[in-house]
């Protein structure tokens, strides 16, 4: 289900009764209604979310304008399926990193995604932290880079996500 919610939408669909849905800066929310999804560059600002147990693959754009940035969550537990981002091109990448949380083992792993080879985010419901309560952005810091911070959960021994 893909909800777009900015108060233009409101206004040019005719619900004069409805108050704007915008929370801060997310003017999009992103639902797992299927297993693809291809983000644009305007939407930036978006909610995403991992809500599909069966797995979703959010797909960045490419060649984006530095500031682009789009926050992902994690409601649902994948289950067969990887929650996965990644760059809408082999020549973009991610740099930076996520904190790692096991609720089994209750350790904290810090994983990093290296910006020279890094093209996407994978996770499971297990060791590469799918679970939910995960949430990470990823912002544009270049037209070929993507920065990514945030905290995922897993459990057992915590592997890296990316990839």
């Amino acid at each position: 289900m893909t909800i777009q919610n900015t108060y233009a939408n409101y206004q040019n669909v005719g619900n004069p009764g409805m108050q704007n849905l915008t929370q801060g800066n997310s003017l999009v929310v992103n639902s797992g209604e299927g297993a693809t999804r291809q983000l644009l560059a305007s939407e930036s600002g978006a909610v995403c979310m991992f809500d599909r147990a069966a797995g979703i693959i959010y797909t960045l754009p490419s060649s984006p304008a530095v500031g682009t940035y789009f926050d992902f969550r994690v409601s649902v537990a994948s289950t067969s399926a990887l929650y996965k981002v990644i760059t809408g091109v082999a020549t973009n990448f991610i740099g930076g990193g996520v904190t790692g949380v096991s609720d089994v083992a209750t350790t904290v792993d810090w994983f990093i995604a290296t910006a020279a080879s890094t093209v996407f985010i994978g996770l499971d419901a297990t060791t590469k932290c799918g679970l939910i309560g995960g949430a990470f952005r990823m912002t544009a810091i270049s037209t070929t880079v993507w920065q990514i911070d945030g905290v995922v959960v897993g459990s057992g021994t915590l592997a890296t996500p990316f990839g």
